[in-house]
């Protein structure tokens, strides 16, 4: 039996292969494959298919994520249709590595726990499960309470 879901949180470490640019900058499309990759959960856990993603209705990259950082991505269904899915997300940094010139640095290991998180992206999107791949026995209401 399939249970239904309204929130799923994966966490994350980013790796020195995720790097893009200078000073181990990470492309914020790497923040999206993540959001994709919440959507699936949900889908499966919701519809019983891993469906697909339709569009983000918006995307916020508020601060910047480095290789050695660890995430918190969170994805909340708002809304269910017939076939469309409404989705938030959010990623948070929760640890960073510390820079040499920072306190508490010793070696290139060296961490810090972040307390409160800092949100790094938030996006809304909308995914799509064709009504017959969809084989979920329990389904949450169609417009659940937006969690904030």
């Amino acid at each position: 039996m399939t249970i239904a879901i309204d929130k799923i949180i994966h966490k994350i470490r980013i790796s020195a292969g995720d790097a893009h640019y200078a000073g181990d900058l990470v492309d914020g499309t790497k923040l999206l494959q993540f959001f994709g990759d919440v959507a699936t959960e949900i889908l499966v856990r919701h519809d019983g298919d891993e469906g697909l993603f339709r569009a983000y209705e918006s995307i916020e990259f508020l601060a910047p994520v480095y290789s050695g950082d660890f995430l918190e991505i969170e994805g909340t269904l708002l809304q269910t249709g017939n076939t469309s899915r409404k989705i938030q997300f959010e990623a948070r940094k929760v640890i960073t590595l510390l820079k040499p010139a920072e306190s508490g640095y010793l070696a290139p290991s060296s961490a810090k726990v972040l307390k409160p998180s800092i949100i790094v992206c938030k996006a809304i999107g909308t995914c799509v499960t064709p009504k017959n791949l969809q084989h979920t026995l329990k389904k949450p209401p169609r417009d659940l309470e937006k969690i904030k």
